[in-house]
C-alpha cells in the first residue's frame, strides 16, 4: 500500500513522525516533490482565491500525488498545545482539498489534537494505521517506534541542524555571525518559496537560527513576558523565540518571512519588529506570495547582509534607527 504525504503545511513539523509510523506498519511512504514553479502553478489555479500561499501550495503538492499513491494523507489538525489556538487553516483543509480538487486518491483525513488524553489520541492513532492493518498492538507499538524517531529530529533541530540538511552540523559551535529567520515552518523550510533565502544566508557565511532550535519549554516562558494574551500556537513560538533571543543577545540580525493575507503574521510580525529594534537588533520583514522573481529579493538580502557587515567592521554597531 501506497501512503502519499503533502510536502507542504506541517511537513516539515511532523513529517519524520508520520514517514517512520507508515513505513512501520509496511506502508510505502510517497512524497510529491520540492515544491516548483509547476507545483506552484497547480496549486494557485485549483484554490479559492482568499487562500495564503501555503494553503496554495498544499493543493499543488495533493495533486503532484495524484495517480501515485492509494491514500493521501491530510489529517485535519485541530491543536498542538494546551491553551492555544491552531490557524483554521489545518483545521478545514480536508474540506478545502475535497470541494477544490477532483479525482484524487482517497484521503485519510482523520481529526488530531495532540493536547488530548494519552487514550484519546491513542484511538486516534488506532484509526490512523486501522487503514493498513487491523491489529491495534502494532498500531501502537509502531507510533511508539515512531515517536522515538521523532523525537531525535527534534533533539537535532536543537543542535543547529536544519530539516533540509543531511549532514550533523551543530552551528552554535561555529563562530560565523548568526542570523535568526523567523516565521512559520512551512515558510521558511521551503526552499522554493522562500528563494532559497538559507542557503544564501549560509553561502555568505552567516549561520541560520530559526524557532525550532528553541526548546518549546524555553518559548513559552519568555511568551509570557509579553503583556497580552497569545491565543495562537505559532504566535507564542515566534514571539517567545524573539523575546529569549532579544536577552541572550546571540544573533546579528532578524528576517522574518512571512505569508501575504496571513493574519496571525500581520500581527505577530509587528510585534516582534518592535521588541527587536528597541534591542538595536538588524531586522527585515520579508512578505512572500505567488511571485517567484527573485531579483528585488537578492537585493534586499544583499543590502540586509552588507549592512550587518559594515556595523561590526565599521561603524561599532551603531544604531539601525535614527
Amino acid at each position: 500500500m501506497k501512503i502519499g504525504i503533502p510536502r507542504a503545511l506541517l511537513f516539515y513539523e511532523y513529517s519524520p513522525l508520520w514517514i517512520a509510523f507508515f513505513s512501520n506498519l509496511g506502508a510505502e511512504v510517497v512524497l510529491s516533490e520540492q515544491t516548483n514553479k509547476r507545483v506552484l502553478h497547480q496549486g494557485t489555479q485549483t484554490t479559492v482565491d482568499d487562500a495564503c500561499i501555503p494553503v496554495k501550495l498544499y493543493h499543488g503538492h495533493v495533486l503532484n500525488l495524484k495517480d501515485k499513491v492509494d491514500y493521501i494523507f491530510v489529517p485535519r489538525i485541530m491543536g498542538v498545545s494546551k491553551g492555544d489556538f491552531i490557524c483554521p487553516k489545518f483545521c478545514g483543509i480536508p474540506e478545502m482539498i475535497k470541494n477544490s480538487l477532483t479525482d484524487i486518491p482517497k484521503m485519510i483525513n482523520t481529526t488530531i489534537d495532540f493536547t488530548k488524553t494519552d487514550k484519546h489520541f491513542n484511538d486516534t492513532i488506532i484509526e490512523i494505521g486501522k487503514y493498513i492493518t487491523k491489529d491495534e498492538n502494532k498500531i501502537l507499538s509502531s507510533y511508539d517506534s515512531a515517536l522515538s524517531e521523532f523525537n531525535l529530529y527534534k533533539d537535532k533541530l536543537k543542535q543547529g541542524q536544519l530539516p533540509t540538511d543531511t549532514n550533523n552540523i551543530n552551528i552554535f559551535e561555529s563562530n560565523n555571525r548568526k542570523i535568526m529567520l523567523m516565521g512559520h515552518p512551512y515558510n521558511i523550510y521551503d526552499n522554493f518559496i522562500n528563494m532559497n533565502v538559507i542557503k544564501k544566508l549560509r553561502d555568505d557565511q552567516y549561520d541560520v537560527i530559526t524557532p525550532e532550535m528553541i526548546d518549546d519549554n524555553i518559548t513559552s516562558e519568555y511568551a509570557l513576558q509579553y503583556d497580552g494574551k497569545i491565543f495562537w500556537n505559532f504566535a507564542r513560538k515566534l514571539i517567545g523565540s524573539c523575546l529569549y533571543e532579544v536577552e541572550k543577545k546571540q544573533i546579528d540580525g532578524m528576517i522574518y518571512i512571512c505569508s501575504f493575507g496571513c493574519g496571525i503574521d500581520s500581527i505577530v510580525s509587528e510585534i516582534v519588529e518592535r521588541r527587536i529594534r528597541k534591542a538595536n537588533i538588524p531586522f527585515m520583514l520579508i512578505t512572500i506570495d505567488e511571485h517567484s522573481g527573485e531579483a528585488g529579493f537578492n537585493t534586499r538580502l544583499e543590502a540586509f547582509t552588507d549592512m550587518i557587515k559594515w556595523r561590526h567592521n565599521l561603524e561599532n554597531n551603531l544604531s539601525t534607527h535614527g
